[in-house]
């Protein structure tokens, strides 16, 4: 039950797991979408708005959990065991409140945060229903994600995985009896999607706090929370907010997108929503690569191994690269068949093929951005992201994608090639980050000892 020593594991060791959560994660999703596809097709695009306001959410609650798993790494690098168990329950007891309040506020003020989106009325009722029932009780996945990223950083990402795998399959049986109504069961439509989520996420928080007890070694002083150092909640603050404010201006401005998608029409929203729900599987190896080099560069930069740190983030891009193009590939090929699945709607799926197209080259540049923008956190380097994600997802996400989409008309194409530019943009900028190795100095343990 020890804790494991993350930094004589391989990339492949820690990143499988990673790979099969995420995989897991984004089926969760996509059951949903699969599901509410053969119930109908407004209801899918009710729960993606919905969803996007929900993303946000879980934006929020991984700034705490951000700034857990960088902490934790670097002091187990250098071999403190006893304050990265005090940054687990100071993270996990801040992120509980933090949740806590967010959820009341989401409850109460749902039909208002729809509403900005501009819905159209005959989606405002399923959307209202899943926002609120899903989001008064969206602190759940608050204490899944912050338990998820310390098991993580200890190195026991199977764990993870495992109730993951848990939580997909009692999200699918769910939706199963609650959308198709076996049995005489009601069937409850988007509501009955929304009872299952929350459900299999309580099950979750239940089996992975178990293994937080049972997996670290190190006794986690939960009765003394309120004797602890206040220095971790700041430090977690200062590593988590400027960390989460790269995620926070990504999801803000892909709900502004969304509202110009929205303005385009019900199938473009639609289309939206399915093109997105295959291009997840394209990029999943890039989340699942970034996320281990992040763990191992953690681990490198407490233990003062700058050089090997600098060399194992280039290896990561290449290979998240590479497995970008050659799995967009096949997904752009067969996107028609792909598509088919969630709907015979011939309109979408000719537009949601060309977007499938396009994303051979959008994926590359995120691949940049999420392999070389978690190496730069892992080394303590938080603030350049932000700032160049704002400039970046603003001036040209944003701004081009209102241009070319609906100033010029190009529609969800324009999109498309408003979000390229962005990720290469950024990604390429990133990478001259990293390049320049600025980030040496920044690491906290390092700040800490000096």
């Amino acid at each position: 039950m020890k804790e494991k020593n993350t930094t004589k594991l391989t990339l492949f060791a820690l990143t499988w797991p990673i790979f099969i959560e995420v995989l897991l994660h984004m089926l969760m999703g996509n059951a949903d979408v699969l599901m509410l596809s053969q119930y109908s097709d407004d209801s899918v695009a009710a729960v993606g708005v919905a969803n996007q306001i929900l993303f946000m959410l879980i934006v929020m609650f991984g700034f705490i959990a951000t700034g857990t798993s960088i902490l934790i790494a670097q002091y187990l690098g250098a071999k403190n065991r006893s304050i990265a168990a005090e940054v687990t329950v100071v993270s996990l007891f801040a992120n509980l409140i933090f949740s806590v309040v967010i959820s009341l506020i989401v409850f109460l003020f749902s039909s208002q945060l729809l509403l900005l989106m501009d819905l159209p009325p005959e989606l405002l009722s399923e959307a209202d229903t899943y926002l609120k029932v899903v989001g008064v009780f969206s602190f759940l996945q608050a204490l899944i994600i912050t338990a998820g990223a310390t098991i993580r950083s200890y190195g026991f990402t199977k764990d993870a995985m495992y109730v993951t795998i848990g939580m997909n399959i009692l999200n699918v049986i769910g939706n199963y009896l609650f959308i198709f109504g076996p049995f005489g069961i009601p069937v409850l439509g988007v509501e009955g999607v929304a009872i299952s989520t929350v459900f299999s996420r309580a099950i979750g928080l239940i089996v992975i706090t178990l293994l937080l007890f049972k997996r670290i070694e190190e006794p986690l002083p939960f009765k003394r929370i309120f004797k602890l150092p206040i220095i971790h909640v700041k430090n977690l603050l200062k590593i988590g907010i400027p960390s989460a404010g790269e995620h926070l201006s990504y999801n803000t401005s892909q709900l502004v997108i969304t509202y110009f998608i929205v303005m385009l029409g019900t199938n473009a929203l639609t289309t939206k929503v399915y093109a997105q729900s295959l291009m997840m599987f394209i990029y999943l190896f890039s989340v699942a690569i970034s996320q281990g080099t992040q763990i191992i560069i953690g681990h490198q930069i407490g233990a003062g191994k700058v050089e090997e740190a600098y060399k194992r983030c280039l290896k990561s891009l290449k290979l998240a690269i590479a497995i970008s193009i050659l799995t967009a590939i096949p997904f752009a090929f067969f996107s028609d068949s792909l598509l088919a699945i969630f709907t015979s709607n011939s309109e979408i799926i000719a537009l949601g093929g060309t977007l499938i197209l396009l994303t051979i080259i959008l994926e590359p540049g995120r691949s940049f951005n999420l392999v070389v923008i978690n190496a730069l956190r892992a080394a303590g380097d938080v603030k350049f992201p932000v700032y160049i994600g704002i400039l970046s997802m603003w001036g040209v996400a944003v701004t081009v994608s209102y241009i070319l989409g609906i100033h010029f008309g190009l529609g969800l194409i324009g999109v498309w090639i408003a979000m390229i530019l962005d990720e290469w943009l950024r990604g390429i900028i990133m990478l001259l980050r990293w390049r320049s190795r600025i980030w040496v100095n920044k690491s906290f343990v390092q700040q800490k000892a000096s």
